[in-house]
Parts: structure tokens; C-alpha cells; sequence
């Protein structure tokens, strides 16, 4: 599906009547954090809190940038959304993936064709990130909880 800006985005239901047990938050290998790059953050926030019911949490000031608004989907923020900047084309869904450190994911993802578009860097709460192009030309993003 794609919402009304064209972010593309899945809806799944699982096949299982009884699910596996919830892995802990940071956990390796899992999706860390989402992040919506909107023609318009406002109106796609109204869309995905009519949708699925997602809250606002906090609003980070970016300044020329703009405002970074954090959502929830239960008690903590998972996610944000901001408008995108002029040199990204269409606006897209971004994730963060879960990783034990952040120089050393960097170092194997770099060794295997990876290249670093942004990052290493610190954002607020602590956590380092780096934005990355897998070898197919693919964007992907690292978080990690230390360097």
C-alpha cells in the first residue's frame, strides 16, 4: 500500500495463532526504529493516526529543518517523521536496524560492498546511527547503543 503522500508500507497478519514470544527491545538483527520522510508530516501523521491509532510523543526542533515529530504505537515512541529534505525524491519509509555496535557493523557492512551515506553520528537519547546503500543501491540504516 502507499499512504495519500505515495510512502509505500505493508500490512501483514501472521499466520500463527499463537505468536512467539516478543524478542527484548534492541535486539540485533531487529528493526530498531522507523522513520517517515513526508512531503508533509502533519497531514501523514493524521493519516497513520486514523489508521492505526498512533499517538504523538515527543517533538524534536531541528531548526532549518524543521520539526522531527516522534510517534508511538503503545507506551514508548518506535518512530518519527519529518518533512524530507529537497534532495530526497519521493517521500519513504526508513529503518533502523538493531546492531551490537556501531563501528564494527559499519566495518562488516563496508567489507561485503556497503557504502556509508551518513553517520556515524549520535541522536537524541544516546543511540548512534549511520545511513547506509547496500551493493543493489538499497538505503538501510544502523542503531546502535555505543560506537
Amino acid at each position: 500500500m502507499a499512504d495519500p503522500q505515495g510512502a509505500g508500507f505493508l500490512i501483514a497478519k501472521g499466520l500463527m495463532h499463537d505468536a512467539p514470544p516478543a524478542l527484548a527491545p534492541g535486539t540485533p538483527g531487529t528493526v530498531g526504529w522507523h522513520e517517515l520522510y513526508a512531503t508533509d508530516w502533519k497531514t501523514a501523521f493524521a493519516f497513520y493516526e486514523q489508521i492505526f491509532g498512533w499517538t504523538k510523543a515527543d517533538a524534536i526542533d531541528m531548526g532549518p529543518m524543521g520539526t522531527y515529530q516522534l510517534f508511538s504505537t503503545g507506551r514508548d515512541a518506535v518512530g518519527g517523521m519529518m518533512n524530507k529534505p529537497a534532495e530526497i525524491p519521493v517521500p519513504f519509509w526508513g529503518y533502523y536496524f538493531n546492531v551490537a555496535t556501531l563501528d564494527a557493523a559499519i566495518d562488516r557492512a563496508v567489507s561485503r560492498g556497503a557504502k556509508v551515506l551518513s553517520g556515524p553520528m549520535q541522536v537524541p537519547g544516546g543511540q548512534w546511527i549511520a545511513n547506509c546503500m547496500d551493493p543493489q543501491s538499497a538505503a538501510f540504516a544502523m542503531v546502535a547503543p555505543t560506537r
